[in-house]
């Protein structure tokens, strides 16, 4: 039986249970065997009818009266002796056991403690800032080190996954800051020594870089707040149909400069939801759309129950689609499948990031793919299991 399949405390038992009976079978066999030597010595003491009486005893029959005498006055003294040499016997041999127990216990000790030794040096190692370090899966240990062990890699792998987003996260905020922050100071400095003129012009492209770089911070307050879980906190029945249909008739300018035609199908699906930051996902999505899919010319919205347990909005265009690359990925802050796209047509990378935190902390999810025919679809999964237990309300 392996040790990796007991737990710490059946382990213990075990061992103590074992060490408990090494002890007793070595202080009973050794004063056993030890107590057969004496007892041949001291027959050697003793005179023949004598050591004949013993005999015939150990045997079961009955001696002459007279060897039976002379037995018992030969023998008293050597019992008195015999007894003392007993508790000699047991002190030693219980010592011996004493001893070698802790050699025993000194030797399992270390070795249920060497794999939490290992977990001691990647933790400092850890600590020191190198999120690459992993506890060997070979390390063998109880169910609990085992599961501390595995539980350890999960977290460091996460943190390395954490600092790597964070390294690039950081890149790609000042990189998206640098422009138009340059060109503000560029436009600003102009002015300031009277290359351009302070006309409406200028200030309107100031505004511009202004607006830009505010739904920027917008847009990374929200991913913040999404991180320490302060992104929904208020809910109420929600129907998607609604919700979808109000964001629709706010964005018909958008769709209509990017030459998208319209076609809906919603179905009423209530679900617990803040209907402010659903609808803030589905303008993402729709902005997302009409950014990188006007070429198709074509926009989709359709709502609904997926299943007893989940409701879905799902927005499809003949776009381009997303490229091989995006389709396998993970949503992520500012990660594009091209790199150039976002900043010829003025989108910081955040858009499907949003939408991801958004739905998340509803506890749905967002599922991503290219079609077959042409264009992509982008589907916001949501539970609907709480919009059961409470009256139908309409979207605040």
């Amino acid at each position: 039986m392996k040790l990796s399949r007991l737990s710490l405390s059946t382990v213990s038992a075990l061992v103590t249970a074992a060490m408990l009976m090494l002890s007793f079978s070595i202080i009973f066999f050794g004063v056993m065997w030890v107590q057969g030597l004496y007892e041949q010595q001291y027959l050697s003491q003793i005179s023949d009818n004598a050591r004949l009486a013993y005999e015939m005893l150990d045997r079961g029959e009955l001696p002459k009266e007279a060897d039976f005498l002379a037995l018992v006055q030969q023998l008293t003294p050597l019992y008195e002796d015999a007894e003392a040499q007993l508790y000699l016997l047991v002190l030693k041999f219980g010592l011996g056991a004493a001893l070698i127990c802790s050699l025993i216990g000194y030797w399992l000790a270390r070795k249920f403690s060497s794999p939490l030794e290992k977990l001691t040096r990647v933790v400092n190692n850890l600590r020191e800032g190198d999120f690459s370090v992993r506890v060997p899966g070979t390390v063998k240990g109880t169910s609990e080190v085992a599961m501390l062990i595995e539980r350890f890699n999960a977290l460091a792998e996460e943190l390395e996954n954490m600092e790597r987003r964070l390294r690039f996260n950081t890149m790609a905020v000042a990189h998206e800051l640098r422009t138009p922050l340059t060109i503000v100071q560029g436009i600003l400095q102009g002015m300031a020594d009277k290359i351009f003129p302070r006309d409406d012009d200028r200030i309107q492209d100031l505004l511009m870089q202004v607006e830009g770089l505010t739904r920027l911070v917008n847009d990374l307050r929200t991913l913040s707040l999404a991180a320490s879980q302060k992104l929904v906190t208020e809910r109420c029945n929600t129907d998607i149909a609604q919700a979808a249909e109000q964001v629709l008739q706010a964005s018909r300018s958008l769709l209509a400069e990017a030459g998208m035609v319209l076609e809906t199908n919603l179905k009423r699906a209530i679900i617990p939801a803040d209907s402010q930051r659903l609808r803030q996902a589905m303008l993402a999505v729709l902005e997302n759309a009409c950014r990188y899919a006007s070429s198709g010319g074509y926009l989709r919205c359709e709502s609904g129950y997926l299943n007893k347990e989940e409701a879905f909005l799902r927005i499809i265009d003949r776009g381009p689609g997303f490229d091989q690359e995006f389709s396998g990925h993970t949503i992520d802050v500012f990660w594009r499948g091209e790199p150039s796209r976002a900043r010829a047509t003025g989108g910081s990378g955040l858009g499907l990031s949003i939408v991801r935190a958004i739905v998340t902390a509803h506890g749905g999810r967002v599922e991503q793919a290219s079609l077959a025919e042409g264009g992509a679809s982008v589907t916001m999964i949501f539970p609907r299991k709480l919009a059961e237990n409470k009256p139908d309300g309409a979207a605040a």
